[in-house]
């Protein structure tokens, strides 16, 4: 058998169909709600409470374990980190808030300068930006940037670049050293933040690390957070005398000057620099201040 609907009776078995199935999710609802007047209002509230908190779950988030605060010696390499959750399709941009210059796009480098890199593995949440051979004006803030639908999400990274000092223990007094006797120079490497490599003395403008001409030469150099290299020349000679200086790179150098001298000339210098000021004395009282006191008269 086989039935027809005629269009007079449509209408009412719509009707039926839209009731039975407004009375099935109204029994739905009346599970958590007794009240029949608050079944639509908390079930609209339950679905925007539900989307809003999909939002948030699904908005990016900055790792907050991530440094915000970096030192990096001069010359060496700088890992500025950014670690992002929830990325999707959005992309990473670093800016340098100094001029707020756009050094990097996604994977994409915006910068002349080669020093600059992005790197990122897939499937990773860290975009870190790369500076080489850092110097001193790379110093200041950077911004690691993604854009949401409610604005931009920013991560800060402070970065400060420090400069190795090397100085000279008794610099800048001029060093004495009687002829034949050994000459002994300790240099200090401050505000390091790793040992330098190597440590160079310079006598003049010749370095003698590895002087076999001369002979008689050492240099010994403890690497630490506070480096000292130690200079030792034995049977000094005239030749000796001069400017020496010490460094290491990406350091500001420390220079001394030396002299080296017989012990009996050095003696004969003072005896005559202070028979001189006696002499002087002499002429003060007996002749100078006589004829002032003849002339007031």
């Amino acid at each position: 058998m086989k039935w027809h609907l005629t269009p007079f009776l449509a209408p009412f078995i719509v009707i039926l169909c839209v009731e039975s199935f407004g009375s099935s999710e109204k029994d739905k609802r009346e599970i958590s709600s007794s009240s029949k007047q608050q079944h639509a209002p908390e079930w609209q509230q339950l679905w925007y409470s539900n989307f809003e908190e999909f939002q948030k779950l699904t908005e990016p988030i900055f790792d907050n374990n991530t440094v915000s605060n970096m030192t990096v010696q001069l010359g060496s390499t700088a890992y500025l980190h950014c670690r992002v959750r929830n990325l999707g399709e959005r992309t990473i941009s670093w800016v340098r808030r100094r001029d707020w210059h756009i050094l990097t796009f996604g994977l994409l480098t915006y910068t002349n300068d080669e020093r600059f890199q992005m790197l990122h593995a897939e499937g990773s949440d860290d975009w870190t930006l790369q500076i080489k051979y850092v110097q001193k004006r790379d110093n200041g803030t950077y911004e690691c940037q993604v854009s949401t639908g409610t604005g931009i999400m920013s991560h800060f990274v402070n970065l400060n670049i420090v400069v190795p000092e090397a100085f000279i223990i008794g610099a800048p007094t001029d060093h004495h050293v009687d002829l034949g006797s050994p000459i002994h120079l300790i240099c200090v490497i401050e505000k390091s933040t790793q040992p330098p490599q190597y440590v160079f003395w310079y006598h003049n403008s010749k370095m003698i690390n590895y002087d076999t001409s001369r002979g008689g030469i050492t240099v010994e150099t403890d690497p630490s957070p506070r480096t000292q290299s130690k200079l030792a020349i034995l049977d000094a000679t005239e030749a000796d005398s001069g400017n020496y200086t010490c460094s290491a790179p990406n350091t500001l150098a420390a220079s001394i000057l030396v002299f080296v001298s017989e012990g009996d000339k050095m003696a004969a210098i003072s005896r005559r620099k202070s028979s001189s000021g006696s002499a002087a004395d002499v002429m003060l009282w007996f002749v100078v201040l006589p004829l002032i006191t003849l002339t007031v008269r």
